[in-house]
């Protein structure tokens, strides 16, 4: 068979094939009958990077680092820890050590650091984190926006501009969760109002900063995305973000293991970000935000917000980007745009994506407590698989 996609390897296998690989060939009753027609199938990607993962730190930190090294090959890693947070190079240098330390044996995972900015952050701090070889970008908190947020910045006009200034000349990416604060402002509208009176100010003023506006949900954000200069302004986004609306918060009850910030919005956006990713755009790239929690922080009356996904992401990706037919888009945006905009080398090792059913954990268990993951429990189609 040819390969009808020109980046990306695929494979259909015949009846006899799946079966010596043991995948299902037989009869399919009732809705899924019409999808297992198609012939199974593989596809072999660049192996991809994660521009925006949640490890923690501590007992948390060794419990999920081995499922992102599994499938990833580099990962920008978010400073929002619990105190202390990693406002400085040498604490972003001692928590890659950490991570380095976590990591199963023989892993070839890479963690990309970055700090933490906050209103007291100095141009100084940002020459040694570019001389340091360890971080890479620095992450804008809005003070009280998210996890551990509560030290973030307070006034990023008034208080950052020589930062941002230094960051511009440095060519260091300033990484951003997109959300005002203020309680006048309704949850859903945050991240609109936030590019209105901030981000788009801010790119206006510093024309040569490289800004990722993280883990986008609006329609809104696309637009303000593609509205700038390509390779200046780009954006991540999760597998949460790309499958589910604000309805999955609330369906047979309150669900806390869809609760994540920013806030999943109407199914208008949900669309717009699924045309976007998989329209071919160099602007977008794969960010999960995994972001773990113990189930009991997350089944509470004041639960936190972030949802487990490292080991489902590329089985997620894949699902969006076949819904529209764009699999031979896929391997862009997991492999390639990231790097590029980074100005980083593209990694040269594989992975392989089969479609064959496979069943999410319903949970982690660790002796602190057990991890719910995204879509636990459901059938997914695609497995990761290494070459």
């Amino acid at each position: 068979m040819s390969c009808p996609f020109p980046t990306t390897e695929v494979k259909a296998y015949n009846k006899d094939e799946c079966k010596a690989l043991q995948f299902p060939v037989g009869k399919i009753e009732g809705p899924m009958q019409l999808r297992s027609k198609r012939p199974k199938m593989e596809l072999t990607l660049t192996q991809p990077d994660d521009w925006h993962l949640h490890l923690r730190d501590g007992d948390l930190l060794d419990a999920v680092v081995s499922h992102s090294a599994s499938h990833f090959r580099r990962a920008i890693v978010m400073p929002n820890l619990k105190p202390p947070i990693i406002t400085t190079t040498a604490a972003a240098v001692a928590y890659r050590e950490s991570i380095l330390k976590a990591l199963p044996a023989n892993s070839n995972f890479t963690p990309l650091m970055t700090l933490y900015l906050t209103d007291m952050t100095s141009p100084i701090e940002i020459k040694l984190a570019r001389r340091s070889g360890a971080v890479f970008a620095v992450k804008l908190y809005p003070a009280g926006a998210t996890t551990n947020s509560q030290d973030g910045v307070t006034d990023i006009f008034g208080k950052c501009l020589p930062v941002l200034e230094e960051m511009a000349e440095e060519n260091m990416p300033l990484l951003v969760h997109g959300e005002v604060t203020n309680p006048d402002v309704d949850v859903f509208d945050r991240e609109k109002v936030f590019i209105e009176t901030v981000l788009q100010p801010l790119v206006q003023r510093l024309p040569q900063l490289k800004v990722v506006m993280e883990h986008i949900t609006t329609i809104d954000a696309v637009r303000f995305v593609e509205s700038c200069k390509e390779g200046f302004v780009a954006a991540t986004v999760t597998p949460q973000h790309l499958l589910l609306n604000r309805n999955a918060l609330f369906q047979g009850g309150l669900q806390p293991h869809s609760y994540c910030l920013p806030v999943l919005k109407r199914e208008i956006h949900r669309q717009a970000i699924v045309s976007a990713v998989t329209s071919g755009s160099k602007r977008f790239f794969l960010g999960t935000d995994s972001a773990p929690h113990e189930r009991r922080k997350k089944e509470c009356p004041c639960g936190c917000a972030g949802i487990y996904n490292a080991l489902v992401a590329l089985s997620l990706y894949a699902k969006v980007f076949e819904e529209v037919d764009a699999l031979n888009k896929l391997e862009a945006f997991t492999s390639f745009n990231g790097s590029d905009f980074y100005g980083l080398p593209r990694n040269t090792s594989k992975i392989k994506l089969i479609r064959t059913p496979w069943t999410v954990p319903e949970s982690f268990s660790f002796s602190f407590g057990d991890i719910i993951p995204m879509f636990a429990g459901e059938t997914l189609e695609w497995q990761p698989s290494f070459i």
